[in-house]
């Protein structure tokens, strides 16, 4: 049955819909942009200008012509330290590695663990593509109804036993604590009870924290990592366009366990960046290493930017509530996942009836890219969509910035009037 679900999900994945349309060779045209996975959606948009500290260190090190070594310089390498040492994880930056981006990354790790692959339903949308990729089965394990991120713990047992008995080998296990897309936060307890049954099962976990940073009411949330538990079977991956510096300078950082076995692993892992030419720009590296510092302005700027987007969110799930629809409340990050189901009969008179059309419908009336649940391993059939809450705070710098310092930003002309926009669109379906 594993093996069924991973050709159903080929079947129904990213692209899918482009593929039986060209088969069939007529009926509705489905746009390129709509389908193939280089047009897959990015991580949420901050919807913020640069942070001006962080655009001096990269000004000031424009000048550097030597490359970051493959995993990152030492000084990249102890920012990411002293980061997870901030945080209750501490380490040695020899267990560090850092890449351009999470992709190439996350690739790399891959690559190194060997085996197949196993993640929650839904996740993030580079992780299934990735697998592929390197010609790996990609097994999604169902997730209970309060998160997202964190597989069911008897799904999953459940779920390798079932590969392993039709002849596969299941060693890894990825894992979003802080989730994309549902925007939740899982439990301390059943992050545990998953880690603990992933490591029975002879699983390594990679952990993604990039939005660990981002919580919306981090006082009243309890975000517990996996590597706190399980430390000699984690991994912990943070692409820093999460919360720390602009998605156009990409570089992201893994944490290794302190163990022999994950020494292998590093030394893999290395040899696969150094083999895809991943290494990190050097005036990046620098802005890196200061922003994992935590130097006040960037402290500042992740805690503002956090609560303005948390009070936009929380008005964006009151419209979804508000038209009939269904979302879990946003815990962080910069979106919410919200799920069309109850609007199917509206929705069908307007032509909508999978994930891919309801993308394609959202996108067009709100004017920013919508990702349909596809995108995500999601089932096609679902109406389900994320929704990115960064073209909510303005359309400029200017109008975003103002957004930024607000102290009630929902009362801002123009971020009512995006609102205002998402709610019709939505109340419209009722």
């Amino acid at each position: 049955m594993a093996r069924e679900h991973t050709e159903r999900t080929e079947r129904t994945g990213p692209g899918a819909r482009t593929r039986r349309a060209a088969r069939a060779g007529g009926g509705r045209r489905v746009r390129e942009d709509h389908g193939p996975v280089r047009y897959g959606p990015p991580a949420p948009d901050p919807g913020l200008p640069v942070l001006p500290e962080l655009a001096e260190v990269l000004a000031a090190a424009a000048g550097r012509a030597v490359p970051e070594p493959t995993g990152g310089g030492a000084s990249l390498r102890r920012a990411a330290t002293a980061y997870w040492a901030r945080r209750g994880l501490h380490g040695d930056p020899e267990r560090v590695a850092a890449a351009p981006g999470a992709s190439p990354l996350l690739l790399a790790l891959i690559a190194a663990h060997g085996g197949d692959v196993l993640m929650p339903r839904p996740c993030a949308a580079a992780w299934i593509p990735q697998a592929r990729l390197l010609g790996r089965p990609a097994y999604q394990v169902p997730t209970p109804a309060e998160c997202g991120g964190v597989p069911d713990p008897y799904a999953l047992l459940e779920t390798v036993r079932r590969v392993r008995a039709e002849g596969g080998s299941p060693r890894l296990l990825l894992i979003s604590v802080v989730d994309d897309p549902t925007a939740t936060v899982a439990p301390p307890e059943l992050v545990r009870e998953a880690c603990e049954a992933a490591v029975a099962e002879g699983l390594h976990i990679v952990s993604d924290e990039t939005w660990r940073d981002t919580l919306h009411r981090p006082q009243d949330t309890v975000l517990l990592s996996p590597a706190e538990m399980c430390p000699d079977d984690v991994t912990v991956v943070c692409d820093l366009a999460g919360a720390l510096t602009p998605a156009a300078w990409p570089v992201a950082v893994a944490r290794f366990p302190d163990t022999g076995r994950a020494a292998v692993d590093h030394a893999r892992t290395l040899d696969v960046l150094t083999a895809l030419g991943a290494l990190v720009a050097g005036p990046v590296a620098a802005a890196a290493a200061h922003a994992l510092h935590g130097p006040d302005p960037v402290v500042d700027r992740t805690r503002r930017s956090a609560v303005l987007h948390a009070w936009v969110a929380a008005a964006a799930h009151r419209a979804v509530l508000v038209s009939g629809a269904l979302a879990r409340p946003p815990q962080a990050g910069r979106h919410l996942y919200a799920d069309l189901e109850p609007l199917r009969s509206r929705l069908a008179d307007r032509g909508v009836t999978d994930s891919l059309e309801l993308e394609e419908y959202l996108t067009e009336r709100l004017g920013t890219p919508t990702p349909g649940g596809h995108r995500f391993g999601d089932e096609l059939g679902a109406l389900r969509v994320r929704l990115g809450t960064g073209a909510l705070v303005g359309t400029t710098p200017e109008q975003r910035t103002e957004a930024l310092r607000a102290e009630r930003p929902l009362e801002l002309p123009h971020v009512a009037d995006a609102l205002g926009r998402l709610e019709a669109v939505l109340t419209d379906l009722r």
